[in-house]
């Protein structure tokens, strides 16, 4: 077993884990399992992590963490309301390869375990992100560029539900899910309500 700085091998174990759970379950995950995939014992997991749930509530909420900077990072230098509502549109961090890995925890979270603390969690991590879809919406809201037909938080809504169905849907494999015939996707549609489009048809 190679020692490593204990920030380090919290990271490595939170990485282990994390596909651990996304392959075989968080119910079926033994720590046994976890301390073999991770070349540790498992005393050393009950070094960083107090239980398994404990574990997977860290997953979750560094999972919320990263998506976040995503987000963040996605927007930078788009100074441009309507700009910014595209690429919120346009960029489902679900169905990237990373996005993919952790929303699949997330997903577990919510069907496979009936816990109050790991949904507690998940609930927190989508009232965060609600609410900075609906600073974004606002923003945009008060410059014209969004209609106010709706509220930003309604809006807010219908894009993590869409985000989260098509996330799920996209993981599963499902062929051509959220297109049309002619190729035209669900996230050009949701651009195109809410802003319009770039380009005149």
């Amino acid at each position: 077993m190679t020692r490593l700085p204990a920030a380090q091998r919290k990271e490595q174990l939170l990485d282990t884990a994390a596909e651990l759970f996304s392959r075989v379950g968080y119910a079926r995950a033994t720590t046994a399992e976890l301390a073999k995939a991770a070349g540790v014992t498992e005393p050393i997991i009950y070094r960083h992590f107090a239980s398994k749930k404990v574990l997977f509530v860290a997953i979750i909420e560094r999972a919320a963490r990263e998506t976040m900077n995503h987000w963040e990072e996605r927007l930078a230098g788009a100074a441009d309301p309507a700009e910014r509502i595209r690429r919120l549109v346009g960029d489902n961090p679900m169905v990237t390869p990373e996005g993919r890995a952790r929303y699949q925890v997330f997903l577990q979270a919510i069907t496979e375990v009936n816990d109050a603390e790991i949904h507690a969690a998940v609930s927190s991590h989508i009232t965060d992100l609600h609410a900075f879809l609906s600073r974004e919406l606002k923003r945009a809201q008060d410059e014209r560029k969004v209609t106010k037909v709706f509220s930003t938080e309604l809006i807010a809504w219908i894009l993590i539900h869409v985000g989260l169905g098509y996330g799920v849907l996209a993981a599963m494999g499902v062929p051509h899910q959220g297109e049309d015939a002619s190729g035209v996707h669900v996230q050009q549609m949701l651009e195109r309500l809410l802003v319009g489009s770039k380009h005149a048809d």
